[in-house]
């Protein structure tokens, strides 16, 4: 046999193999319509690349997800769990917590993530709350759980190894202690590609119960439809096509949070990305480091880190009297801006493309640096509500300010005569929003209208190319002694920008504004201020921020707080914990 047919021998195996592919491929390429479609083709078409890894970890290729999620949907199968059962997963992001949602979602029952942030009783709570048969759980939460309260639980498993932790079903222990066995009888042969199917949900199907963690108020239980799961997908997968298989990913956002589990994992994941969990508090130099090893094209974040980086090693240097100076040469600014954005973009890795900042904007000062060196981010806006999207813009067409305009498949209107000039409350409607909350007909009434409109809660103007600007929450609005509205945001936010002040909340108290500071005392005492310092600083922050705001939303006194304060997972504040 001589070198050409050789040549053509090897031509004829490899394009067959290029073909069987192939048909992995289409359905990730095409519009598919099902999430489960796509989880389906993103495995069997990326079957030997890395999925997800564990930061200094243990890894798993696609291959690996499937056998685990394979097994997964035999333990259900044999322990009776049928379509539409309430699965809960709480503990820290994972590898394996990432694998049991797979499986959860792919088998058709419906996911319901609980932040492991949560205190025990407040676990316990939404674990029953949900009516879930089995509970996926980290050891250390786990231990500080009671069984006997949650009536429904008929099995817990461990996050790190899918032992059985507790069970009041015989089927399921038996199915549990024969996992293996059950595999190896199903799978006879080897388990490949062709074995990856999926059950393919309704568009009205619910696949996640996920409890609020908001800044003003409880939990509830949001419930999220394959319609509204697949249309924030389908946008993702859309309008960030930067991305594509084995680009690397840090997922840093909870996966129990809308944002970080749509955003920085679903969407990564059914696009072949390797997604790496940092699988515990992540300190700055653990982000740092996960950023310099992966060197992702992007980052889902919130504005804490993007923040954190400008104020305390940025604007300390621009503030040097040279750099003042040069920075008023013309050409040398230039010049000197753009050593500080290629070393910004060094520092999270030197691939980013693109920055999707969430759950709040950024402090003005950070926005209107960050735009003048032309570093590539954008300001999004949505709630768990709405799986979460609501609004968003590429960042070179994003407007100072602004988190965007409303996304693909929905719509909006403000409750004002005039959007552009008078806020007013934000409508929303489309295959984003929410079927309502779980077991709780009221507060679904109290935000839903009967044509399908839900109330943000959040005051928002609109231009006239359709950019949405975020005033603050309708239920935060205070009114003024003359009937003015006061938005507390927009003055806490004028507040952040001044002097050694780290965050801030302005409340009302007898119906005067008191305003609530946290000083970023770590870089006061570096530069040497003694408390007594800092809190003379803050006197003269509150003059100053009064004489720049109108008479009625004038702060009458402040109160120093020597711990930051209290948030939810997407870093907001929770300000029902502080307004009295």
């Amino acid at each position: 046999m001589n070198l050409y047919t050789h040549f053509w021998i090897f031509f004829i195996k490899f394009a067959s193999q290029i073909h069987s592919l192939h048909s992995y491929l289409i359905p990730y390429m095409t519009n598919q319509n099902s999430i489960n479609k796509y989880l389906e083709a993103s495995i069997a078409g990326n079957w030997e690349h890395l999925a997800l890894t564990d930061f200094q970890g243990v890894s798993f290729q696609y291959r690996d997800v499937a056998r685990k999620v394979a097994k997964l949907h035999l333990l259900y199968e044999h322990a009776g769990i049928k379509h539409g059962d309430k699965i809960a997963l709480c503990g820290k992001n994972s590898s394996q917590w990432a694998i049991a949602l797979i499986a959860t979602l792919t088998y058709g029952a419906v996911a319901v993530p609980i932040l492991h942030d949560f205190k025990p009783d407040n676990v316990q709570h939404l674990v029953t709350h949900s009516e879930a048969k089995l509970l996926f759980v980290d050891s250390a939460i786990w231990e500080n759980l009671d069984p006997d309260s949650m009536a429904s639980l008929e099995g817990s498993l461990m996050l790190s190894d899918f032992s059985l932790l507790s069970s009041r079903s015989k089927s399921l222990s038996e199915a549990r202690k024969t996992l293996n066995q059950l595999f190896g009888d199903r799978y006879p042969e080897r388990f490949t590609p062709a074995d990856v199917k999926y059950f393919i949900p309704k568009p009205d199907d619910l696949m996640l119960i996920n409890y609020t963690s908001g800044s003003t108020g409880f939990s509830k239980g949001v419930m999220i439809t394959q319609r509204n799961l697949w249309s924030n997908l389908q946008f993702c997968i859309d309008h960030l096509k930067f991305l594509g298989p084995g680009d690397g990913i840090v997922c840093m956002l909870p996966l129990a949070h809308m944002y970080g589990l749509v955003a920085d994992f679903l969407h990564t994941f059914i696009k072949g990305c390797h997604i790496y969990f940092l699988t515990r508090t992540p300190s700055p130099k653990v982000i740092m480091d996960a950023f310099a090893t992966v060197r992702p094209k992007m980052i889902i974040t919130v504005p804490l880190i993007i923040e954190k980086i400008i104020k305390t090693k940025v604007f300390p240097l621009l503030d040097k009297p040279l750099m003042k100076l040069l920075m008023h040469v013309p050409f040398v600014d230039d010049h000197l801006l753009g050593k500080i954005k290629e070393k910004l973009e060094q520092t999270f890795g030197g691939q980013l493309q693109q920055m999707v900042i969430g759950g709040a904007g950024l402090s003005p000062d950070v926005e209107t640096f960050l735009r003048r060196i032309r570093f590539p981010f954008t300001v999004g806006y949505g709630m768990t509500e709405c799986a979460p999207l609501i609004a968003y813009a590429p960042w070179d067409e994003q407007r100072p300010g602004s988190c965007g305009r409303v996304v693909d498949r929905m719509e909006c209107r403000v409750d004002s005569a005039d959007p552009s000039v008078t806020p007013g409350v934000l409508w929303v409607r489309g295959d984003n929003v929410m079927a309502g909350y779980f077991r709780n007909p009221e507060a679904t009434k109290a935000v839903m209208a009967d044509d399908g409109w839900m109330n943000t809660g959040d005051i928002c103007s609109i231009d006239s190319d359709g950019f949405i600007y975020i005033r603050g929450r309708d239920k935060t609005m205070i009114l003024g002694p003359s009937g003015q509205n006061i938005y507390p945001e927009e003055i806490e936010q004028k507040l952040n920008n001044l002097p050694y002040v780290a965050e801030s909340l302005v409340i009302d108290e007898d119906g005067k504004l008191v305003a609530l500071i946290y000083p970023d005392f770590d870089l006061a005492h570096s530069q040497h201020m003694t408390d007594e310092q800092v809190e003379d600083l803050m006197a003269q922050n509150i003059k100053q921020l009064n004489s720049e705001l109108p008479s009625y939303s004038q702060i009458a006194r402040k109160r120093i707080f020597h711990e930051e304060f209290e948030k939810t997972p997407k870093r907001s504040i929770k300000r029902y914990l502080y307004q009295h």
